[in-house]
């Protein structure tokens, strides 16, 4: 393990002046974000003709995704300085802007993911089981009409039912919040204002709709407004760790290497202007796994260096186009990932040289 590799290209970027959180510019791209978020919606609500209804809806659905992906930031404490400021953008972009709990999130997303990404049986975010499997081994493990299933109709189901992510997110989310604030020794003042930010996403999502349209039209509304980023969202989070290219490895209690998990399970993507402006710094997979708490504006100019470091080291650096990337998110569901017994096995398996995929950007 080559931490002091690791610390030395820390060095190199506080001395670049790009550990410090850059508050004005990470902020400045989360009140546009809301802007269109909030504008788009109120022209879905208002609007009489059907085409630019929708159209508010659309750039509506582009601003939602920007918010959750800059606040994001915010939730690694990668925006400010200040806890507070970190921890009220986290509370304003995700439980008031799509019903998704901040106390679960940085259970599930930082204690969890970030510390064991792709390890089956650890992190809940590459485990599809039990409706889905990915791995050869879950392939292996199942049985009659099950792996008839898997085998030949899950690639086609998959897409279909990826639309649910958003409420099965919300739907953990309230579980994580009542089973913690009915247990004493769980229950943290975060978890009150997380419920308490959760009751507002109604207030302002239902409650205020309510005012000019009918109860139901206003539910409906706010129903389609998050059903609109499911698509975008899953196509945002998974392209990093989905891909063959972003190994996964078996539960055990292999000796423990922070860089070669997280460069051998994770990949880049690259992305437009645009894309790149929603994204929020999250196509830079690997620079945020070595440096969760950087502001996400300074990933781009990181990333030769850790390119650098990772070749020099014998750690893989994978980046591939947005779309390619995507492809091979579903392909696994087509020829589920070879699951690697250990962590040693995964680095030498994804450190050997792979030639740099040559499609396009979205």
């Amino acid at each position: 393990m080559n931490l002091d590799g690791l610390a030395t290209l820390r060095a190199e970027f506080t001395a670049r002046g790009w550990h410090r959180r850059a508050t004005g510019a990470v902020v400045g791209e989360l009140l546009f974000h809301i802007t269109l978020a909030v504008a788009g919606y109120v022209t879905f609500l208002l609007a009489d003709d059907f085409v630019v209804r929708w159209l508010g809806m659309l750039v509506s659905t582009y601003g939602t995704l920007g918010v959750a992906t800059n606040t994001h930031t915010s939730t690694h404490n990668g925006t400010s300085d200040k806890r507070w400021v970190n921890d009220l953008l986290s509370y304003i972009g995700y439980p008031l802007f799509v019903s998704l709990s901040v106390t679960y999130w940085r259970h599930s997303h930082i204690s969890i993911h970030h510390t064991s990404p792709n390890v089956m049986g650890v992190d809940c975010d590459a485990d599809f089981t039990p409706y889905f499997v990915t791995t050869d081994r879950e392939l292996a493990e199942s049985t009659g009409w099950r792996r008839r299933f898997f085998e030949r109709y899950q690639a086609w189901v998959f897409p279909v039912l990826m639309w649910l992510h958003p409420w099965l997110r919300q739907r953990a989310s309230w579980a994580h919040i009542f089973s913690r604030l009915g247990d004493p020794e769980q229950r943290r003042p975060a978890h009150w204002i997380d419920l308490g930010f959760m009751l507002l996403y109604w207030v302002v999502w239902f409650g205020i709709p309510c005012l000019f349209l009918s109860p139901w039209e206003a539910f409906l509304a706010s129903q389609i407004r998050i059903g609109m980023i499911s698509y975008p969202l899953f196509a945002i989070l998974a392209p990093a760790h989905y891909p063959h290219e972003a190994g996964c490895v078996r539960v055990g209690d292999w000796p423990k290497d922070f860089l070669a998990l997280q460069t051998s399970t994770t990949i880049n993507f690259r992305t437009g202007p645009i894309g790149g402006f929603i994204c929020s710094g999250l196509q830079y997979q690997i620079e945020h796994h070595l440096f969760p708490g950087y502001s996400h504006v300074h990933y781009k100019k990181m990333s030769p260096f850790v390119r650098e470091f990772c070749e020099k080291n014998g750690y893989p650096y994978r980046t591939m186009g947005w779309g390619e990337a995507l492809y091979k998110t579903f392909l696994i569901f087509v020829r589920p990932k070879h699951e690697e017994p250990d962590l040693a096995t995964l680095r030498e398996r994804h450190a050997k040289p792979t030639a740099q995929p040559s499609s396009s950007s979205p």
